[in-house]
């Protein structure tokens, strides 16, 4: 092999991202084979400029090869001769009824069944705009089916249910959901990835035919892969307590669907979730372990090679064979094979040729963020190790070795992980060192070991697992003492593709120079000469020009808007409920509400209750304000104590630093309420009252003032500073805030009477105008009335409302009394997040989605 494989990687690399930037440009399927002829020639004669059109064949060969992957990843559900978007517009929210067999682990959680079911036949039954066309329509398309579980009969019924079984069921065909706001997660894209374009949904298992399968196929291999799974985990709950369960679920079997959260949280944190999910790691431990163990019983190298490969798709399986598994496993046998060969100084041009193959089989891998760090890392590892342990020192091989590959490791991931999940803790290197050798030569073994003895006598596994017990202990002690030193922990906004390029440059600069400035000294102890003076003066002027420019990049990449003056007031879509998100001119950050879901139940319902219920904050509202270096918030403003406001803050003040947190002076008697201002008071952030005529000068730009409640109100509870209530729409605080002469009215859930109150407290002869309106309690006719609007005469206004709410919000006579006094209308329920930024030509605005 020679070095070109790696070069014809990249560029066809290349040739996959050109084709993702420019995806309108459509290439006719036989450009894709006369490309394919004239790089054989090119191979095949030594032309003139050949390695130019080789460059160039190929980049283009990637290109056509990219768009006509995307072209054929089509939805098969059809109603005749339309494009892929018309047809699918035409089906959305059309009744079918389906029948094919469940491909995927069935999830029951609560009163919500999830799966994936591999489709062969679909009859249109309702709805459509062609009842009579496509009825018995042959397809072979995977889609994701979503049952929201009437009774808990369903629910134990539903348990029964595995991959492999056989099923028909009628349902409503919906279009998976797009991103909402700018830098949210896709859904829909990510399914189109997994070539999935449709979401079954259906109420209750009534129409649901369920039956197990008996045709012998992968799924049925996987079927009985997942009992046996379960079987295995059902045997770690005996071994181990509640608390450290799930975690060895994760840990040995990949099962992480009963890992605590908080667990999870803290070793995300710390830059340690490789360990939590089986991946590279594992399967190289797993391979050493078993070399170690077949080389100690006295077989050759060359059988013992051969052992280990022929059990790796063993543990692929047993594993749960996720696509990270499956790629470790493949590039672990590949690699074991070259050592077989004596091909291992050939180990970067395996890795690319195993790279390049895995592309080919399925281009969306080069989005994948596990494939990304899988496959840079190693790379980094196999190109960086060598280079940086010359510059460690060399007293112990092992520590020099093991630091080596931990600060490679760090290096590389580096930018990936910002670039995902806008964190970084300064500890990660610390406590990689620490715990990963720990975990994977310690703590799984031993819960390995414990695990098979247990098959044997449960009694004895028990006996193996104590000590298990008191490593997770440890483990968990120290994570815990590390994440709870949040000084070290790093808020990253995402960075620009630019940034991450000359992020790895200059990286590899600094190791270069420092190797050649460490050389040039060593040979300068052997005897003095011009030359390796000049060498080595120059060698440390580069390295300390490299590290300096490094750590410009590192500083502009942790606060890039450090120098952008322009005001944003950003209408965040969280659904049916408020978050705003205020940025001065000064880089001040103030929070506004932070969302929330509204969960009603009856007595006797409380098997509905789902393990990980979907909270608006730590899945969206955080990621949203990570995402754009909010890296701690000025204010939160929680302006009354309703779950659709509030509901979302306790992830926010759990992970993201606060200053003050202003509120209205009550306290909403609920468990969620009282958690929320407990957490504020052990985070030691202040909590402020704020009345009429309360008002504060974020900086030189941006003032607030508060209207409401007025303070006459608190003057009669004067013994009562902070007293309960329920009905808290009244005591929604509302505010005026000013940027740069751009004013804005945010007035959370008021109703009529609240508003006539601060109409009569306010200057009736000169009213002043204000250039954008929060509507009142999500458009409902409660508030906005004309008496409001005539007095602020707002340019613009702006409903924060879920998208098929339940409560008819907002109603037809708040949006027909905005028409009437002809404001512009924005809404986050059909335009997605509402951006209003602040600049020298005036007040620009932006949505996310194009509305109705």
């Amino acid at each position: 092999m020679k070095n070109r494989i790696v070069w014809w990687v990249w560029i066809w690399v290349c040739g996959y991202i050109i084709a993702m930037q420019f995806p309108q440009f459509s290439i006719p399927w036989y450009v894709y084979w006369i490309v394919f002829v004239l790089l054989g020639l090119l191979l095949i004669f030594s032309l003139s400029g050949r390695k130019i059109g080789i460059l160039l064949i190929l980049i283009c060969l990637s290109f056509c090869y990219y768009q006509g992957f995307e072209h054929r990843n089509i939805t098969q559900i059809h109603l005749g001769e339309q494009s892929n978007e018309q047809q699918m517009e035409a089906l959305n929210g059309v009744t079918v009824k389906v029948k094919g067999h469940i491909t995927s682990p069935v999830t029951v959680d609560g009163d919500h069944v999830g799966f994936i079911a591999a489709l062969q036949k679909v009859n249109i039954l309702e709805n459509s705009p062609d009842k009579n066309q496509n009825n018995g329509l042959q397809v072979a398309e995977d889609v994701q089916i979503s049952i929201r579980l009437l009774s808990q009969e369903e629910q134990f019924r539903t348990m029964g249910w595995q991959r492999g079984d056989d099923i028909e069921l009628s349902g409503t065909l919906q279009i998976p959901s797009e991103a909402r706001n700018f830098g949210g997660f896709d859904y829909r894209e990510y399914l189109r990835q997994q070539h999935i374009h449709w979401v079954l949904t259906l109420k209750g298992t009534d129409s649901v035919i369920q039956q197990a399968s008996f045709h012998w196929n992968w799924t049925q291999l996987l079927r009985y892969n997942d009992q046996f799974r379960h079987f295995l985990a059902a045997k770690l709950d005996q071994l181990f307590p509640e608390s450290q369960a799930g975690y060895m679920k994760s840990l040995l079997i990949g099962l992480r669907v009963d890992l605590d959260p908080q667990q999870f949280q803290q070793f995300s944190n710390l830059g340690l979730t490789h360990i939590l999910a089986i991946s590279g790691m594992q399967v190289a431990v797993f391979s050493g372990i078993l070399l170690w163990i077949l080389r100690k019983l006295r077989l050759t190298k060359e059988t013992s090679i051969w052992l280990v490969i022929a059990l790796l798709p063993g543990y692929v399986l047993f594993t749960g064979s996720s696509p990270s598994v499956v790629r470790a496993g493949l590039m672990a046998m590949i690699a074991l094979f070259a050592v077989r060969q004596n091909w291992l100084k050939e180990g970067i041009n395996l890795l690319c040729l195993v790279g390049w193959l895995l592309l080919i089989w399925n281009p969306y891998l080069l989005l994948n963020v596990s494939f990304q760090l899988s496959f840079s890392v190693t790379y980094g590892l196999i190109i960086g190790v060598p280079w940086v342990s010359k510059c460690l020192p060399q007293k112990s091989k092992t520590f020099n070795s093991t630091l080596a590959v931990t600060l490679v490791a760090q290096l590389v991931s580096f930018p990936l992980t910002i670039f995902y999940f806008n964190k970084f803790s300064l500890l990660s290197w610390l406590a990689n060192i620490i715990l990963v050798p720990f975990i994977s030569f310690v703590v799984t073994p031993l819960g390995s070991i414990a695990l098979l003895f247990s098959l044997i006598s449960l009694h004895a596994g028990q006996w193996i697992a104590w000590f298990a017990v008191s490593c997770n202990t440890f483990t968990f002690w120290l994570t815990n003492v590390m994440d709870g030193w949040s000084l070290f922990h790093l808020i990253w906004p995402t960075p620009s593709l630019w940034w991450i390029a000359v992020y790895y440059g200059l990286a590899a600069l600094i190791i270069r120079s420092l190797v050649r400035w460490k050389a040039a000294k060593e040979a300068q102890r052997e005897g003095v000469y011009i030359r390796i003076i000049r060498g080595l003066r120059f060698h440390r002027m580069f390295f300390i020009c490299s590290l300096l420019c490094f750590v410009l990049l590192l500083s502009y990449g942790y606060n890039p808007e450090l120098w952008n003056k322009e005001g944003r007031v950003e209408f965040i879509d969280v659904g049916q409920g408020d978050a705003i998100l205020i940025r001065t001119p000064n880089n001040h950050f103030i929070l506004v509400d932070g969302g929330g879901t509204l969960l009603f139940r009856k007595k006797g319902e409380e098997w509905k209750d789902r393990k990980n219920p979907y909270d608006i904050g730590s899945k969206l509202l955080v990621p949203l304000l990570k995402k754009r270096g909010v890296h701690q918030l000025d204010y939160v403003i929680a302006t009354h104590e309703d779950t659709d406001h509030i509901g979302g803050l306790q992830a926010v003040l759990e992970q993201i630093p606060v200053r003050k947190f202003i509120f209205n002076g009550t306290l909403k008697p609920n468990s969620k309420t009282e958690q929320l201002f407990q957490s504020a008071l052990k985070l030691h952030i202040p909590l402020i009252s704020a009345t009429e005529p309360l008002s504060l000068s974020i900086d030189s730009r941006t003032a607030l003032r508060f209207l409401h409640p007025a303070s006459s109100e608190d003057l009669k509870l004067n013994e009562q500073p902070l007293y309960l209530e329920s009905n808290q729409n009244k005591r929604s605080l509302v505010f005026l805030l000013e940027i740069d002469h751009t004013r804005f009215l945010f007035t959370g859930d008021m109703e009529k009477a609240s508003e006539d109150e601060v109409l009569r407290r306010l200057d009736r002869i000169n009213p002043p105008s204000i250039d954008v309106l929060k509507v009142a309690h999500h458009g409902s006719k409660t508030s906005t009335t004309e008496q409001w609007l005539d007095y602020w005469r707002p340019k613009l206004a702006v409903i924060s409302v879920g998208e098929h709410n339940t409560y008819g919000h907002p109603t037809e006579e708040v949006l027909t009394r905005l028409s009437q006094h002809q404001i512009d209308i924005f809404r986050t329920d059909q335009q997605g997040e509402v951006q209003m930024i602040m600049t020298e030509k005036g007040l620009q605005t932006r949505v996310k989605l194009s509305g109705e």
